[in-house]
């Protein structure tokens, strides 16, 4: 992905603290209170331009919504989405996924979607992709026992290394699909990559992992 340097973006974030929560490391443990209820936390780790969150967000108002984005010129557009929705249940947070531990404890984060991430191909870069083990660690590490992580992607070779990387790590495939959109899979919501995929005939691949107790 190119990115358009934003320059004005810092400010920009900084200006919304009610949308992209600032000291994250301060909640850590304490997310119910943030959203002021007890209702499961999901988080996007990538949420790019914020489409997936946002519609999740109104799609199921009885679940809060963390949408994690490392890029300052990504993640404004992902504001602009949600100061334009007005919705009290979903949130940003401009941080990098590998430090997740610093911003939830144990049990915080009911559930993890990884959708249409980096694929980081070559062997070398291999720790980057966002099924690695050290990452599947860290997303355990935050959940309660019995944690999904579900993951949607085009990328056939990072489809088959994120199976294999699941079962690796003992995990359960509780759902799967070679081609998502023509299963009987209900309630799919979209990404802005997904849509522009999908409409090109490439196929979307989706898995459904658990942690075991």
């Amino acid at each position: 992905m190119r990115l358009r340097h934003k320059p004005w973006a810092r400010e920009k974030i900084e200006a919304y603290p009610q949308y992209i929560v600032p000291k994250p490391e301060d909640h850590k443990g304490d997310w119910k209170q943030v959203f002021n209820n007890d209702n499961p936390l999901y988080i996007e780790v990538g949420t790019g331009k914020g489409q997936f969150v946002t519609e999740m967000a109104k799609a199921h108002p009885d679940v809060n919504f963390l949408g994690i984005e490392l890029y300052e010129s990504v993640i404004v557009t992902a504001l602009d989405r949600l100061i334009e929705a007005e919705l009290p249940n979903v949130k940003l947070l401009n941080v990098d996924a590998k430090n997740l531990d610093q911003y939830f404890a144990k049990g915080d984060v009911s559930r993890v979607y990884l959708n249409f991430s980096d694929p980081w191909p070559k062997k070398r870069h291999e720790k980057r992709r966002l099924t690695y083990r050290s990452f599947l660690k860290l997303y355990e590490d935050i959940m309660p026992d019995g944690g999904e992580v579900h993951f949607k992607t085009d990328n056939q070779g990072l489809f088959e290394y994120s199976l294999k990387s699941f079962s690796a790590y003992g995990m359960l495939l509780t759902f799967l699909s070679l081609d998502l959109h023509k299963s009987d899979y209900e309630g799919n919501i979209m990404t802005e990559y997904e849509e522009k995929f999908s409409q090109r005939g490439q196929r979307i691949y989706r898995v459904e992992a658990q942690f075991r107790s």
